[in-house]
């Protein structure tokens, strides 16, 4: 069974004619894409425009081949997304594009071509805007693939496709509309086994970009205990950038929180249009509650109480020991002095009347 395996380049930033995939044969093959004009690329760092619906424009694509042998690749456009990790990505290759990705049209001649060493071909082709083309921000981009045969960790034969590419940015004029939502907020406190430390809060957000330009994100977060107890706001790391639909899933930690049983976190994120200052934005926000209790704390409380109780027992032990000891005393004395005091019969009697007596 032939298997399709499709290793995709990661377009990140600026994709210059040295950014290159590398095939696996004995001889290495490195090829480029970069934005270009008639006779050479440019200095451009993506193909990006700014059309009305219904445009027509023609551009130049510079494919090189850095090799030493001459390499055969497929040109085409593709549509953007963001992965789950805010990279940049294209869709596979086997899927077809339904956005600006279909906007793209290179002539049959430039399909498929095949490159001399060491040389390269600046490729044109055009771009159709829809006359229904929404406004806002349209990603993808310019794709040239090498597909080549190898065999997997098995010894299964396989056919790899890599690709490198150039991105490709178009504003459809219109009205912008910048926003973001948070769709989901969750947090989860941990103490710390010091019982006089502040413990953290590990924070899942997810944040969706529901407008129709690119965007980044400031976010922060904001924790508070009943009636604003040790209330505090924490900048948080600048969201990646999110294409228009695009959705970005993260995990934080905001240390020096108090464990005041019950939190209030209310996680906010400043939309920041990419490239373009002018438009004003709205921060987008998701609440949610935290119990933070003070396991370590009440644990210390509870040897405190005990401990306490365990003295005042002691210390009334040995006051009653105490009173009863002075209790056996005194009534040992009192014993003791009704044994040594004589009788009053014993006292009345003499010799002398005892003698007159017998006469």
């Amino acid at each position: 069974m032939r298997v399709l395996l499709t290793a995709v380049a990661a377009l990140i930033g600026v994709m210059p004619i040295g950014a290159a995939a590398r095939a696996e044969p004995a001889t290495p093959v490195t090829w480029g894409v970069a934005p270009s004009g008639k006779s050479g690329p440019n200095g451009r760092s993506s193909f990006t425009y700014k059309l009305d619906p219904g445009a027509v424009l023609t551009d130049y694509a510079a494919i090189s081949n850095y090799s030493a042998q001459p390499i055969t690749v497929d040109v085409y456009a593709s549509d953007a997304l963001t992965t789950a990790t805010g990279a940049f990505d294209l869709l596979p290759a086997a899927q077809k594009p339904t956005d600006v990705g279909s906007w793209v049209a290179f002539e049959p001649a430039y399909r498929r071509m095949v490159i001399p060493s060491k040389s390269r071909m600046d490729v044109p082709f055009r771009i159709r805007v829809p006359e229904n083309a929404t406004p806002g921000d349209h990603a993808g981009g310019i794709v040239a693939s090498i597909a080549s045969p190898e065999s997997d960790d098995q010894g299964n034969r396989v056919r790899v496709d890599r690709r490198v590419g150039a991105r490709i940015y178009l504003r459809v004029t219109g009205e912008m509309l910048p926003a973001l939502s948070v769709e989901q907020t969750e947090a989860r406190y941990t103490g710390n086994l010091n019982p006089f430390g502040p413990g953290s809060l590990t924070v899942t957000y997810r944040v969706r970009n529901t407008g129709n330009v690119r965007l980044t994100g400031r976010p922060q977060v904001h924790v508070a205990g009943p009636l604003g107890l040790g209330s505090g706001t924490t900048q948080l790391a600048d969201l990646p950038e999110l294409l228009p639909g695009g959705v970005f899933t993260t995990t934080v930690r905001v240390d020096r929180i108090r464990p005041l049983v019950r939190l209030d976190l209310d996680l906010g994120v400043m939309p920041v249009p990419v490239g373009d200052q002018g438009i004003g934005t709205t921060m987008a926000s998701r609440s949610a509650t935290v119990w933070a209790l003070p396991w370590p704390q009440l644990v210390l409380l509870l040897l405190i109480v005990v401990a306490s109780w365990l003295m005042i027992r002691r210390r009334r032990a040995i006051a009653r020991a105490l009173a009863d000891a002075r209790a056996q005393g005194r009534a040992d004395a009192m014993a003791s002095a009704r044994t040594t005091e004589p009788t009053d019969g014993t006292a009345d009697h003499s010799p002398t009347e005892t003698a007159r007596g017998s006469s």
